[in-house]
């Protein structure tokens, strides 16, 4: 029995092996089958937005987090909450009180102080370590990360200014050959969030923040680790004086 390909069967065929004319497979088109980015679990998906929600304000210190309230908000079961709870609490967002259940954790200038101070050492080397090393490819990415920054920061929106901070910094500090410190950073981030979106919300801070960062990211483009550094304390400094005259 001779067998024919039908008009569709071929199509799909060319799809997957880059026919005609061949059985040697498209290598491009078995690239595109692999699944980098795993779908969101509902669980992963109630803990970004709730965090988000923290950050942004939209939960204030010292409030309660009622777990029927949240289900409700959120759509999603008790099981699933209490699992986003536990997870913000680990990462300093949500505070658990006797009698009292889950609150927004609450900020204070002490724990602020050392973030600060824990951001301007592991961020001071990162990048005059990235400024040392920085080629083409990691001054485009940061280039990149910038131009977001600022497009950001002209539309008054802290979320994406965040974003965009955060996607510059990995960059910087995986360049530098920083991993492990950035996970440190990247443990404290949500409370780094926290004290970013409190201090964006101050007097010409939406413009300062994003203009002292384009500092650093120009002392790097022209790969010099002792401006970096410098350029790098300064903004950071900045920050923590805005943050003490509101918390202390």
């Amino acid at each position: 029995m001779v067998y024919h390909k039908t008009k569709c069967q071929a199509v799909v065929l060319d799809f997957f092996y880059g026919y005609e004319g061949g059985m040697t497979k498209n290598a491009e088109n078995l690239a595109a089958l692999r699944i980098e980015s795993p779908p969101a679990t509902l669980r992963e998906i109630a803990l970004e937005r709730m965090r988000r929600a923290i950050i942004g304000g939209v939960f204030e210190p010292g409030e309660r987090l009622v777990e029927r309230t949240l289900c409700e908000q959120l759509g999603v079961s008790r099981s699933v909450i209490r699992e986003v709870i536990r997870h913000l609490e680990a990462e300093g967002l949500v505070e658990m009180l006797a009698k009292q259940g889950p609150i927004v954790a609450t900020l204070n200038w002490d724990d602020a102080r050392q973030i600060y101070e824990i951001r301007a050492a592991l961020e001071a080397t990162a990048v005059a370590d990235c400024a040392r090393v920085a080629g083409p490819d990691v001054k485009a990415a940061l280039r990149k990360a910038m131009t977001e920054l600022e497009r950001t920061s002209k539309q008054n929106s802290p979320v994406g200014v965040l974003d965009a901070t955060t996607d510059f910094y990995k960059v910087v500090f995986e360049a530098g050959g920083h991993s492990i410190a950035w996970e440190i950073v990247s443990r404290l981030n949500s409370r780094i969030s926290r004290l970013r979106v409190m201090t964006l919300s101050t007097a010409n801070r939406m413009s300062s923040g994003p203009s002292q960062i384009r500092e650093i990211f120009s002392a790097i483009e022209a790969n010099d680790p002792d401006a970096a550094a410098s350029a790098c304390r300064a903004h950071v400094g900045a920050a923590a004086t805005l943050a003490k005259t509101i918390l202390a």
